[in-house]
């Protein structure tokens, strides 16, 4: 479940936590070959270097400040994208329509298939990671400035007839799409922005300015666009509109886009700490069809290929839950500036658990918390279940009770542990195998197949909401509701379709003995590619 709708992996990828400056080459996006004369750079550095080091981050607070600002700034359209199924949700959409507009957070875990040309390409005058990061940021901005005027209309907003949600998914796609383009580019620009002794710091920069523009983006815009919340809690006289639409904020980030981008692109210089040295920065990444040929030949390897395999199937027991039940909950009448607004206490928990899981998982073997925590979470799938079958029976005309809210809380919590226990698993598994010779690109391949893994199907389990569920015309004999047409006659014959079967029940167990058919079956496969020696993991293409 996704309070606010896809903090996870709805927006098309995982939040990263944030890791250690030992970590941070293996940042997913970060297509860096490493090479045993970086890692020596520094240690032949002259007397200015040492200086450097010695000033720590003090004398970088400015880039600092801009890796941040630009990881805000990516966070913006995907808390956007996060917010509109709810939106479309209040205005009953089908699942169907719900599970096209899933398609808006795959690029994050398809970016791999155009990272190396982002990498590669560039011109040479302007900057390597500018030649890209300014013009993305360009339509970014372009496009909220389009969709301020036109959002309405595709939403109907004012009209009967319900959103249009083909251009809907294509319009968000393709800011997805950009945001993730940028995210290559912030990646690798990192690197370079930053001295080696404080490049950890960019990872912190990831993970906080990408929650806070995720929080802008949903949590915030959700709760002053709603008028029951601003009425309830920021107004003396009520009103029929929250503080903000929908408009409004993307015409003004829009604008911030334009402004912060024509900043960037006019004052900002890549490089400059290189200027004083006598080397020139090494490239990080190899020409466009060597990375490529690069990328297949670790697929190609049988350990490989089979974890492959289970990480894009593992996440199946977990799709209807994660997918489903926030929706499920407005269904039942949550108000989804309340579901967005319980994310909030999460996001302490969000970034402690990382801290406190890799405690576990640095051992030699990871994995094991992997298995460990895969039960736990498909119960927890099954909690769901029974909570969005509650939640009707607590409903009041005033809301629902405090409690309620309360067991949501716990019940997201619990969620959180179980799904960052089995993500940061991973995460240090994915560190431990990595070939050293090519840690950057093979740990974007793991990792851009585990979010892969969540995406899919959840867009499947969404679209099968629909089918799976089951109504009856009540009250005008002889109607029937398998369909949106029969549904309106049944009711123009003074009768009412009531649900019989609710599809998402249905997936529920099934999803549930997926998962316990894979934990049983495939769990222990995954547990034992632990046991493989280093060199069944290392690519002797590369070498």
């Amino acid at each position: 479940m996704e309070l606010s709708n896809s903090i996870t992996h709805k927006n098309g990828r995982q939040r990263k936590p944030a890791v250690s400056n030992s970590d941070m080459r293996a940042r997913e996006s970060t297509l860096e070959v490493e090479d045993d004369e970086e890692a020596l750079l520094q240690n032949s550095n002259s007397e200015l270097d040492t200086a450097k080091v010695s000033n720590g981050i003090n004398g970088e607070l400015s880039n600092v400040a801009l890796l941040l600002f630009l990881y805000v700034l990516q966070g913006i359209p995907l808390g956007l994208a996060g917010s509109i199924p709810l939106i479309m949700q209040s205005k009953n959409v089908s699942y169907k329509d719900q599970a096209y507009f899933s398609f808006v957070f795959w690029p994050f875990s398809l970016k791999l298939l155009w990272a190396p040309l982002v990498d590669s390409l560039y011109l040479k005058r302007f900057g390597r990671r500018k030649s890209w990061l300014v013009p993305t940021q360009y339509l970014l901005g372009l496009f909220m400035l389009y969709l301020s005027f036109a959002v309405d209309s595709m939403l109907q907003t004012d009209g009967q007839k319900g959103p249009d949600v083909i251009t809907l998914t294509a319009v968000f796609f393709m800011l997805a799409f950009l945001a993730a383009t940028q995210d290559i580019a912030v990646d690798g620009w990192a690197l370079t922005m930053l001295s080696r002794e404080n490049v950890g710091y960019a990872s912190t920069c990831n993970s906080v300015g990408q929650t806070a523009g995720y929080f802008l983006g949903n949590v915030l815009f959700l709760a002053l666009e709603s008028a029951d919340f601003c009425n309830k809690y920021m107004r003396f006289e009520p009103q029929e509109r929250g503080i903000v639409t929908l408009s409004d904020f993307l015409f003004f980030w829009g604008i911030v886009f334009m402004v912060s981008t024509t900043l960037v692109a006019v004052l900002k210089k890549e490089n400059v700490s290189h200027h004083h040295t006598k080397k020139k920065p090494k490239e990080e990444t190899q020409g466009v069809m060597e990375t490529y040929k690069l990328l297949l030949s670790i697929i190609k390897m049988p350990t490989v290929f089979t974890f492959c395999v289970l990480l894009l199937t593992a996440k199946i027991g977990f799709s209807a839950a994660d997918a489903v039940t926030g929706l499920k909950l407005m269904e039942a009448g949550v108000p989804k500036e309340q579901l967005a607004l319980l994310a909030v206490p999460m996001v302490p928990l969000q970034i402690l658990l990382p801290l406190v899981i890799s405690k576990y998982t640095a051992g030699p073997r990871p994995l094991d918390i992997f298995y460990k925590a895969f039960p736990i979470r498909l119960l927890i799938g099954l909690e769901y279940a029974l909570l969005v079958w509650w939640t009707p029976s607590v409903r009041q005309d005033q809301g629902f009770p405090l409690y309620y809210y309360a067991v949501v809380l716990l019940s997201y919590a619990a969620h959180q542990v179980a799904l960052y226990s089995m993500y940061v698993a991973c995460m240090a598994f994915h560190a431990k195998v990595s070939d050293p010779v090519i840690g950057g690109t093979y740990m974007t391949l793991l990792n851009t197949l585990t979010n892969l893994g969540g995406n899919w199907p959840s867009t499947i389990a969404l679209w099968l909401v629909d089918p799976l569920t089951f109504k009856e015309c009540q009250g005008a004999p002889g109607q029937t509701c398998g369909s949106a047409e029969e549904a309106g006659l049944c009711v123009r014959e003074g009768g009412a379709c009531v649900t019989t079967l609710d599809g998402y029940y249905v997936e529920s167990v099934v999803c549930v003995l997926i998962g316990v058919c894979w934990w049983i079956f495939f769990g222990k496969k995954m547990k034992r590619l632990q046991d493989e020696s280093p060199s069944a993991w290392h690519c002797r293409v590369a070498k």
